[in-house]
């Protein structure tokens, strides 16, 4: 004797089993998405800061008086007081160098929220010696944009 009631209740349990699994990687898929495009946001700056574009470097920050950037001299707050700093420690291509990133981890915490920890390298600064250190970045996903709304580097 045939049972429908079982066999619908394994179809369901099918469907729920598929539903998850879709969602699941949907979720698995937006969080490679952000990790992504923040990967190449770093790449980026990166990039612009060595060729020298303080400004491009910046790009990437959140344009706000609520950024927050933590380096050696403390906290200070706000874009251009972060890109004002930079280029007082910077004054010239030659001051600056050229910067790699290692990134060791990326977190999502939340769909639009990551964590990031890295280290950061300064060579190729003529008579000058190589700088290095750490970096711990929150980015949030702003208007469809991740930008770095926390910055500690040390």
């Amino acid at each position: 004797m045939f049972d429908w009631a079982i066999l619908i209740g394994r179809c369901r349990l099918a469907m729920i089993g598929t539903i998850v699994c879709l969602y699941g990687c949907a979720a698995h898929s937006k969080g490679e998405g952000a990790k992504t495009a923040i990967l190449l946001e770093m790449s980026n700056q990166e990039r612009a800061w060595n060729q020298g574009d303080l400004e491009g470097f910046m790009q990437p920050y959140w344009k706000s008086d609520s950024l927050l950037f933590i380096g050696s001299r403390g906290p200070s707050y706000g874009w251009e007081t972060t890109l004002d700093n930079y280029r007082k420690g910077y004054p010239n291509a030659e001051a600056m160098g050229q910067l790699t990133f290692e990134v060791e981890s990326l977190d999502l915490v939340s769909e639009d929220i990551a964590l990031m920890v890295g280290a950061w390298t300064l060579g190729d600064r003529g008579e000058r010696e190589d700088l290095s250190g750490w970096f711990s970045l929150v980015w949030r996903q702003i208007d469809e944009h991740w930008v770095i709304v926390r910055d500690h580097s040390s």
